[in-house]
């Protein structure tokens, strides 16, 4: 009997899904020549169901983008408003609040459905308000793609994509890997 109550603890342990509530994103765009085309991004960044508000600055290309309460953040459909508005993606950071999620270099992590590879982190556990940089090869400049690419031998960094290192930690084949640091 207590082994049977000690394999279903292990699994509920093991499906426990771990949770972080993304509220903002700091965006810099790349290829902007004038106001109109940072009005073309904050346009399309508006029309995302997840975005509560978008707050650009022309200066620096970059927009703070804010999102609905309990919302569903996809860091592909800024992508894609991005590119869709002519433009590309020169960094992309998360902010959310974070719930004793532990991380360390070169793992995955799923966090509400999401495979999460951390790439160049130390250990630690993460809590309250946390800053991610997403190191995909669409959400970085070439050149610090490269560099990200040495830090790791998982092969989903190139593709962005499950490969047999995800597998582990229960990621579908195929299913979408985002690459990030802190």
């Amino acid at each position: 009997m207590k082994k049977i109550a000690g394999l279903l603890l292990v699994a509920v342990l093991l499906n426990t899904t771990v949770t972080a509530q993304f509220n903002k994103a700091q965006l810099q765009a790349s290829g902007l020549t004038c106001a109109l085309c940072t009005k073309a991004i904050d346009n399309a960044l508006k029309k995302i169901s997840f975005v509560e508000s978008v707050a650009p600055n022309i200066k620096t290309s970059s927009f703070t983008i804010f999102f609905k309460k309990d919302a569903a953040v996809d860091a592909d459909a800024l992508r894609v408003a991005v590119e869709d508005a002519g433009f590309f993606i020169s960094k992309l950071q998360l902010t959310g609040s974070f719930s004793n999620i532990p991380v360390k270099n070169d793992t995955h992590v799923t966090v509400d459905g999401k495979t999460f590879h951390f790439i160049n982190t130390k250990e630690q556990i993460l809590n309250g308000e946390q800053t991610i940089t997403l190191v995909d090869k669409l959400f970085v400049p070439a050149k610090q793609f490269k560099k990200m690419s040495t830090a790791t031998t998982h092969t989903c960094l190139q593709t962005g994509k499950a490969a047999a290192c995800c597998e582990k930690v229960g990621a579908d084949k195929n299913a979408r890997i985002y690459h990030v640091t802190i």
